[in-house]
């Protein structure tokens, strides 16, 4: 079993690109990128063609995360699992279970559940799921939501939303013993900004062998 198989990496979103639809901070992403040398770097927000797609691998980042579109036109989504392979994550963020796109804006009727097991079987690289209620709340990441998106779509997940200490970390493994498949890593802001959780001691709690 690899010890490391929670990934380590800046994830980065352009919150202004995601209201737009297209990038509004992308010489920033880029200057993190190389800042940060051999980190890898996954990037979302606003990116809506495959010409945004290019131009971002092209500077240096390692993965793309597209939502938005890739919810409301999923032939998009395919020809970008074609084309960029290994390159692409998907965003889920879901409300109550149900999609949610354009920076949070608009909810769909559709689950996202039923869209991750559909995107599964295109070749996504992994998903990135957010649970908005709880995001910047510090009450809990959504374990089990988490690890059913997993299940169900047969491809690692990134847990986002409400990851407040290593607490929230522990359960997170605990979901994944004898899964190290269903895991890729977990998405942690103000958790750190606020001092609730040190992000060393943290990675190095997932970094433990099973």
């Amino acid at each position: 079993t690899n010890p490391n198989w929670w990934m380590t990496g800046q994830h980065l979103v352009d919150l202004d690109g995601a209201f737009a639809g297209a990038p509004r901070n992308r010489e920033l992403v880029e200057r993190i990128t190389q800042a940060v040398g051999r980190v890898p770097v996954q990037v979302g927000g606003g990116i809506r063609s495959a010409d945004t797609v290019d131009a971002y691998l092209a500077a240096g980042i390692s993965q793309v995360i597209v939502g938005t579109r890739a919810v409301e036109e999923p032939a998009f989504l395919e020809d970008l699992c074609r084309r960029f392979p290994g390159r692409v994550i998907l965003g889920l963020d879901a409300r109550n279970g149900l999609l949610a796109t354009a920076g949070w804006d608009t909810t769909s009727s559709r689950t996202a559940l039923d869209f991750a097991r559909w995107a599964g079987s295109i070749g996504v690289f992994a998903i990135v799921y957010t649970d908005i209620e709880r995001d910047g709340m510090l009450t809990g990441v959504n374990v089990e939501a988490t690890l059913e998106i997993a299940t169900a779509a047969g491809v690692p997940v990134i847990a986002s939303g409400g990851i407040a200490n290593l607490d929230d970390l522990r359960a997170l493994r605990h979901a994944a013993a004898g899964r190290e498949d269903a895991f890729l890593g977990a998405i942690t802001g103000r958790a750190i900004y606020e001092g609730t959780l040190d992000l060393s001691a943290g990675q190095a709690l997932l970094d433990e062998a099973p």
